[in-house]
C-alpha cells in the first residue's frame, strides 16, 4: 500500500510542474532533444498527459507533461513538428500542442467516435480524423473525415462510409481515405468540404471537378481491400490487403495482396505488384517495405518458434516493380514501421502470437509484436519482449530505438546483437508510469 501511495504522490509532484516538491515555477522549461510519450492513466495513476523525455540520454527531465487528456495514445506530428496532436480514448478528443512554446493549442477538439487515424499535413494548426462509427444526419451508413480547426476547436464533419484511415498530400489538399470492408478508394478535397457536414460522398460521390465536390469515389478492379498508402509526390503506393482482410476475387478464390500505384493527378491505377502481404509499409529511396500476415502463413522452421504462424516482410524494387526478397516476421495487423539510421528496420504489429511471458520468465522462448530486418544481409531477430507495439522512434544521431510495447517504452540498442542479454540500454525501459501508446521525437537530433 505505501508503494502505491508513493507512486501517486510522485505522478502528481510531476503533473504539477513539482511546484510544490522542490521545482522551479519560474516559466516553461524548453529543453533540446524532446520525446514526446503518450501516458495514460491506470489503477495508481490518476493523470495522463504527454511525458517529455530528454532523448539524448533516455531520462525523465523535471519538466510537467503537455495535455492530451485522461488517456492519449496516438500521436501524430506535423512535417516540421511544430504540432504534435493526440487522441485521447477516454473522451474521444483530440488534442494539439505547440512544440516551440510546449503549449496547447485550443481546448481540444471532441469527435462522435474513437479514431485509429489522424493526420497533420502542414504547419497550419488544422488536422484530419477518421471516425469510422461518426453518424450522419439522414443517412443510415455510419463514417466520416472529421477535418479540424485545433486553434478554434471545431470541426467539419466529410461523410464517408465507414472510413477507417485517413492519408493526406503535403499539402493536406487532398486526402485518401479507405474504409474497411471496401474495395474502393475515397479521395477528398477538403477545400471544397461544405461545413458543417459535407455529404458530397453519398450525393455526389463520382465528380471529379473538386470545386464542385469534396469527394470521389474510385473503383478499380485492381484495388482489394485497400488499408493504407504511402504518398509521394503526385504517386500513392496504394496497399491493398486482400485476404488478410477478406479480400475475393470474383470467382470467390482468396484475392491476393498487391501494391497499387496511384496516379494522384488522373486519380488512376497505372501498375501493380503482388506481395505476401500487405498493411504496412516504409518507403526509403527506390525501395517499399511492405509488411502484413498472409492468412495460413506457417512460420519456417529455421526460426525455431512456437508461433505456428507468421507475417511477411517483403522487399520490393519500384523501379523494376518486383519483390526481390520476402522474409517471415512475426504475425499480427502490421501498423508501425521505423528505419533506423544504420539500416534496422523495426517492424511492429498488434494482435500477435505472444509466446511466454517476459515479466515471468522460464527459460524458455519469449516472443512478441516486435521484428527487426537488417537491410544490408537481411537477417532477422526477434527481441524477447510481449505485448502489442503502438509506437517506433529511431534517431539521427544515436544508434537506438525507442519502442512502446506492451505499455511499456523500450530502448534498443541498434548497434548490438540484440539477441543478447544486454539487449536495451541503459536500462532497458525508460519508467513512465502508465501505459505508454505511442512516441515521437520533436526535435531533430
Amino acid at each position: 500500500m505505501s508503494k502505491s501511495i508513493l507512486i501517486v504522490v510522485v505522478g502528481l509532484c510531476f503533473a504539477l510542474s513539482f511546484l510544490s516538491c522542490g521545482g522551479s515555477s519560474s516559466g516553461t522549461v524548453i529543453l533540446p532533444n524532446r520525446v514526446l510519450a503518450s501516458q495514460g492513466v491506470t489503477a495508481t495513476l490518476a493523470f495522463g498527459g504527454l511525458v517529455i523525455i530528454d532523448g539524448q540520454n533516455d531520462t525523465l527531465p523535471r519538466v510537467a507533461p503537455l495535455n492530451g487528456g485522461s488517456s492519449p495514445g496516438l500521436i501524430v506530428l506535423s512535417p516540421s513538428r511544430n504540432i504534435a496532436a493526440t487522441f485521447d480514448s477516454g473522451t474521444n478528443t483530440v488534442f494539439a500542442v505547440n512544440t516551440a512554446r510546449q503549449s496547447s493549442i485550443g481546448s481540444g477538439v471532441h469527435l462522435p467516435g474513437p479514431t485509429s487515424s489522424i493526420a497533420v499535413p502542414t504547419a497550419n494548426p488544422t488536422g484530419f480524423a477518421a471516425v469510422p462509427t461518426a453518424t450522419v444526419n439522414g443517412f443510415a451508413v455510419l463514417g466520416a473525415v472529421e477535418a479540424l480547426d485545433f486553434s478554434s476547436s471545431a470541426l467539419t464533419t466529410i461523410a464517408v462510409s465507414n472510413a477507417q484511415t485517413v492519408v493526406s498530400n503535403s499539402q493536406g489538399t487532398q486526402l485518401l481515405v479507405f474504409s474497411a470492408d471496401s474495395d474502393a478508394v475515397t479521395v477528398l478535397y477538403p477545400a471544397a468540404a461544405v461545413p458543417p457536414v459535407d455529404t458530397s460522398c453519398y450525393t455526389n460521390p463520382t465528380n471529379t471537378n473538386p470545386p464542385n465536390s469534396a469527394c470521389t469515389i474510385v473503383q478499380d478492379a485492381r484495388f482489394s481491400r485497400p488499408v493504407n498508402a504511402i504518398i509521394n509526390g503526385t504517386t500513392a503506393y496504394i496497399l491493398n490487403c486482400g485476404f488478410q482482410c477478406g479480400g475475393t476475387l470474383p470467382n470467390g478464390n482468396p484475392a491476393p495482396a498487391s501494391v497499387a500505384v496511384f496516379d494522384l493527378g488522373s486519380l488512376s491505377v497505372t501498375q501493380t505488384v503482388t506481395v505476401d502481404a500487405a498493411t504496412m509499409a516504409l518507403l526509403s529511396g527506390s525501395t517499399l517495405y511492405v509488411a502484413g500476415s498472409p492468412v495460413n502463413y506457417p512460420c519456417p522452421a529455421s526460426q525455431k518458434t512456437a508461433a505456428t504462424n507468421c507475417g511477411t516482410l517483403d522487399v520490393v524494387d519500384l523501379t523494376s516493380m518486383h519483390v526481390t526478397s520476402s522474409t517471415a516476421i512475426t504475425d499480427g495487423y502490421h501498423e508501425r514501421m521505423d528505419l533506423t539510421s544504420n539500416g534496422q528496420l523495426f517492424v511492429g504489429s498488434s494482435h500477435c502470437t505472444n509466446i511466454g511471458n517476459v515479466n515471468n520468465p522460464t527459460g524458455g522462448e519469449i516472443r512478441g509484436c516486435l521484428s527487426i530486418f537488417n537491410i544490408f544481409n537481411g537477417s532477422v531477430i526477434f527481441p524477447p519482449d510481449n505485448g502489442d507495439v503502438t509506437g517506433l522512434q529511431g534517431f539521427a544521431t544515436r544508434y537506438v530505438e525507442y519502442v512502446a510495447e506492451g505499455g511499456q517504452l523500450r530502448v534498443y540498442d541498434t548497434t548490438q546483437d540484440i539477441l543478447l542479454i544486454n539487449d536495451f540500454v541503459p536500462q532497458g525501459t525508460i519508467d513512465i508510469v502508465g501505459y505508454v501508446g505511442d512516441v515521437k521525437a520533436i526535435d531533430f537530433f
